[in-house]
């Protein structure tokens, strides 16, 4: 048995070199021990948006991000469905009192509130909402379709 402690961040060479071995021991172990399903979502599965109605993105998702939320209220929450709406939605997620700002040192997404999409099969399946600020990552809220308890995106989202 050989032990290496190999720096992850910054990634040392020795690190990028063995990324990927590493990363099929960890999937077969979440598969293993915690009963990951195989397709648990990846890294290239997540969309970082920010909350701004100018967005692209975030306009073109609003009406899914919305109805996913309402699910996830009435079926977690058991809200009705007047507390769950499109107003009640904005308000709640979507109205921030943060302003963006793109900093020259700061990261390449900028400061400011934004809505973590986490997609399976060209569909939203939770939306992590949260608040990108200089010394550190706020998560204000996460929800998700209950059709997808079994993949524990919360616990996957606050390891994320």
């Amino acid at each position: 048995l050989k032990v290496r402690v190999v720096r992850s961040s910054p990634p040392s060479s020795q690190f990028k070199a063995t990324f990927q071995e590493s990363y099929q021991v960890y999937k077969r172990y979440q598969m293993t021990i915690h009963k990951d399903p195989p397709d648990k979502p990846t890294i290239n599965q997540v969309r970082l948006v920010p909350v701004s109605f100018e967005d692209p993105q975030f306009k073109s998702s609003f009406n899914q991000s919305a109805t996913l939320f309402a699910k996830y209220q009435m079926s977690v929450h058991k809200d009705t469905p007047s507390d769950c709406g499109e107003n009640e939605f904005t308000r709640f997620l979507c109205d921030s009192p943060l302003e963006a700002e793109h900093a020259p040192n700061g990261p390449e997404c900028g400061y400011g509130s934004f809505h973590q999409q986490y997609w399976l099969d060209g569909k939203i399946i939770a939306v992590g909402v949260i608040d990108i600020l200089p010394y550190c990552v706020s998560s204000v809220y996460l929800y998700y379709d209950p059709d997808f308890s079994f993949l524990s995106l919360g616990v996957y989202s606050a390891l994320r």
